[in-house]
């Protein structure tokens, strides 16, 4: 089972990726990409990740933009694989 993230490690991650928010208790990012198949071929390299960490996020597409919300329902908080997770998401 994830342990939480601590106070410490979210504010540290939250100030290096200025992207994401809190909302709802939940890591959360919005991204607007060229066109329908830049951001379907995004969702498709994240999914990838996301599988590898057995670990999936709550999102939706709309034509170019990509909405992200990451949660560790098991535990009802964040965890560091949701931080894992949206580190990737950054990269891509």
């Amino acid at each position: 089972m994830p342990e939480p993230i601590s106070d410490e490690a979210l504010s540290e991650f939250l100030a290096a990726h200025p992207g994401w928010t809190m909302v709802d208790g939940a890591l959360h990012r919005e991204l607007a990409f060229a066109d329908f198949a830049e951001a379907f071929g995004f969702m498709a390299r994240v999914a990838i990740w996301a599988e590898e960490l057995n670990h999936h996020p709550e999102w939706s597409n709309v034509w170019n933009k990509v909405t992200i919300d990451l949660i560790t329902h098991d535990i009802g908080t964040l965890s560091e694989l949701d931080v894992e997770l949206a580190t990737r998401i950054d990269q891509a």
